[in-house]
């Protein structure tokens, strides 16, 4: 939690101090026109690239291939999309960055090592000793009789 809050205050004081910089040095309406047009120039390219993963993706998909690459892809482009409509220079860059392929699969293997890391996945399987698998269903037989029936509604009903 407290990595998230220190994220969120100190990356826009950090974007705000280096917009700050570099309108110093290049001017604030240099400074603005590159803020607008990594963001609307990647914004197309994140685009483009997001309904490639798409492509990929269904692709993958009606071949019966599981589409891990394709997804974690996707999830990265997405992200490198909303990091570009976030106005500044380290988001920019960073979203730039992930548009770009090996950037994203070293980011992908990253991402995989800290899932591995803290993610536990857990499973459960029972066995009754019958050397059936209870995990397909209910193992329980229920010995009944069915009686025909059916419902009356109270209008049906003669008083």
């Amino acid at each position: 939690m407290l990595q998230l809050v220190l994220l969120f205050t100190l990356l826009p004081l950090t974007e705000l101090w280096l917009l700050v910089q570099l309108s110093g040095v290049f001017g604030f309406w240099t400074t603005i026109a590159v803020v607008l047009a990594t963001g609307i120039a990647g914004a197309a390219l994140a685009r483009w690239q997001g309904f490639q993963a798409l492509n990929r993706l269904q692709s993958e998909m009606q071949q019966g291939m599981l589409p891990a690459k394709a997804l974690g892809d996707g999830a990265l482009i997405l992200v490198a999309g909303l990091l570009l409509i976030t106005p500044g220079i380290l988001t920019d860059c960073f979203g730039l960055a992930l548009l770009i392929p090996p950037f994203r699969s070293l980011v992908m293997k990253g991402v995989r090592h800290w899932i591995a890391k803290n993610v536990r996945v857990q499973s459960v399987n029972m066995w009754d000793g019958t050397g059936e698998d209870t995990v397909r269903g209910n193992s329980t037989v229920v010995d009944a009789k069915v009686i025909d029936s059916h419902v009356v509604e109270e209008r049906e009903v003669k008083k």
